[in-house]
């Protein structure tokens, strides 16, 4: 008898094939069989009227503090994911050079959003080389596996100290040849990449743009070479994409023989920036090199509410006045208070943030229920502002300070230029993407994307009425195994006979994401927004059920990934 059999579901197995009714069986933390001639097990699981997919392997997170505090790694495990990848984006915690803790924390609360007194609280900081840092990820169970990349960041940090994060010299030879031995070390250790920044985005709370923005071809090449040295991980990036970019990345992919991915992304101001990259991924893979763009499902934006890291009034004298008042309070002094109302309105501090604002709510819209990431611009803030004979800081001073004042705005940043998502659909179906972006662990007080793996079905495969769907069968794939083979984890996201047994048996009628909200169990106290979801019947990792009807079980099968995995001979 097999261990665990479920059974008469609608198997989707993550290689695009198209849906069929069958049966999964799990022995000793494998698939080991697929089909309707299943024999019994120990535990028949009934997963009629349900969807049987492959866990998803979510490559784009920054649970690289979190993971050493929070088993549980929410939000994520509360949305399918059973395979983390963190450490992007060229930030991150090792190597570290010991005492200088506070600029690594510095550099991941500006690039990330993570608020420091968080991090200082929350990491032990027990290492010093990369090495000894996968060795304390692997110290504790967690409820899904992971894998960590070694970080640009931290790595010129630890080798030039100030001097690789103040961008006034470049590294000596010398220096170049730290770097790269650190690199090899780290791979042959288990790290999955390496992953570097090249946006001016990214900055360190004090301002400083991130350390690896003027790394130069010397130093890329440097750690290009051992990287074909250790012959392992992947070259992760985010970059601004001006003019010749993407070559300077392809000779990267090309130097060390290693896949390239980026992330893809539509910016307001050059809208088909994006389709740009893309072409240049294109020709990358037409030369034999391997480039991906890593891509949403969603608009990317930020969260406007009166307990968030952001909304049109957080610098006004007058709101600061009454800032430290409880949420609740808070919003019924807005809501009924004349005076002060007219007061608020009236003060718009002559500052950058007063006139961003201005031009983030002519695209900003209400967040409410049921959830809308496609919303019609018909539909925003400032076009019902208009409607009603208002401003749109009136309108949404009223929308902040209803109830409780848990009102959420989303102003859709990045691609949302035109007002809908055929852009998105376009990077999807691409043969040279994957999915990314959901940034969980990252953002926390800004963004809540981590949920984005639930949106992918949801939205794409069933909700969509702005444009075309997806077929389910290719959005499955491309979460699954495409993500997991896109770093070399060979042995999951594909339910076959041989593969691991991460598993989620979903209730696809009613799959859904909840509203965001603002929550304060981040260590010190400090908040974060969670979005948690609705029809994760069961979730298995390593076939250990770690989510039964949307709750914890407890279990904690997951472990520290180190370097690629081999899948199931003959796979």
């Amino acid at each position: 008898m097999h261990e665990l059999v479920i059974r008469g579901g609608t198997v989707v197995d993550g290689t695009g094939a198209p849906a069929a009714m069958g049966d999964v069986a799990v022995d000793e933390g494998r698939i080991s069989g697929v089909g309707d001639d299943i024999g019994r097990g120990h535990r028949e699981l009934d997963a009629a009227g349900r969807l049987v997919l492959p866990g998803w392997v979510d490559i784009h997170t920054h649970y690289d503090g979190q993971a050493t505090w929070d088993p549980y790694l929410t939000p994520s495990s509360w949305h399918g994911v059973t395979t983390a990848v963190f450490g992007n984006c060229g930030v991150g915690f090792a190597p570290l050079r010991p005492g200088t803790e506070d600029y690594l924390i510095n550099l991941m609360e500006g690039v990330e959003d993570i608020p420091g007194t968080v991090l200082a609280e929350g990491i032990d900081f027990t290492w010093s080389s990369f090495e000894q840092y996968l060795d304390e990820l692997e110290r504790t169970a967690k409820v899904m596996d992971v894998g960590a990349q070694i970080p640009h960041g931290a790595l010129r940090f630890s080798v030039m100290g100030d001097r690789g994060a103040d961008h006034a010299e470049i590294p000596t030879e010398v220096e170049v040849e730290e770097m790269a031995d650190a690199v090899t070390s780290a791979l042959r250790a288990g790290a999955l990449g390496f992953s570097t920044s090249r946006t001016t985005k990214h900055r360190a709370a004090d301002g400083r743009p991130t350390p690896s923005l003027s790394a130069a071809e010397p130093e890329l090449a440097g750690i290009a070479r051992a990287m074909g040295r250790a012959g392992a991980g992947m070259i992760q990036c985010n970059s601004d994409f001006g003019p010749g970019e993407v070559e300077v990345l392809a000779e990267m992919a090309r130097l060390s023989g290693r896949p390239v991915s980026v992330l893809l992304l539509q910016v307001d101001h050059d809208p088909d920036r994006w389709r740009r990259t893309l072409a240049g991924i294109r020709a990358a893979n037409e030369r034999g090199l391997v480039m991906t763009g890593q891509v949403g499902c969603r608009p990317i934006g930020i969260m406007m509410g009166l307990d968030t890291s952001v909304h049109p009034f957080r610098d006004s004298s007058v709101y600061q006045g009454i800032a430290h008042l409880p949420l609740a309070e808070r919003a019924a002094r807005l809501r009924t208070d004349g005076e002060l109302r007219a007061a608020l309105l009236a003060d718009r501090p002559d500052n950058g943030f007063s006139r961003w604002i201005d031009y983030a709510l002519t695209r900003t819209f209400e967040l409410g229920s049921p959830l809308d990431y496609e919303p019609d611009p018909a539909d925003g803030i400032a076009a019902r502002a208009v409607a009603a004979g208002g401003s749109p800081r009136e309108l949404a001073l009223d929308l902040l300070s209803a109830g409780d004042g848990e009102t959420l705005l989303l102003y859709p940043f990045e691609n949302y230029a035109a007002g809908n998502l055929d852009v998105i659909r376009e990077m999807l179906v691409d043969e040279h993407t994957i999915c990314g972006l959901g940034d969980g662990g990252a953002h926390v007080a800004t963004i809540c994307d981590a949920s984005y793996p639930t949106t992918l079905l949801t939205h794409w495969a069933r909700d969509r009425t702005r444009g075309e769907r997806i077929a389910l069968e290719q959005l499955v794939r491309k979460q699954t195994r495409d993500t997991a083979a896109a770093y070399g984890l060979c042995d999951r996201g594909v339910l076959a006979p041989g593969y691991k047994a991460d598993i989620n048996v979903v209730d696809f009628d009613n799959l859904s994401v909840t509203e965001p909200r603002v929550v304060h169990d981040l260590p010190a106290g400090g908040r974060r927004l969670v979005q948690r979801s609705s029809g994760y019947d069961h979730t298995f990792v390593s076939g250990v059920e770690v989510s039964s009807g949307g709750e914890p079980t407890g279990a904690l099968p997951g472990r520290l990934v180190r370097g690629a995995t081999s899948g199931p001979a003959g796979a």
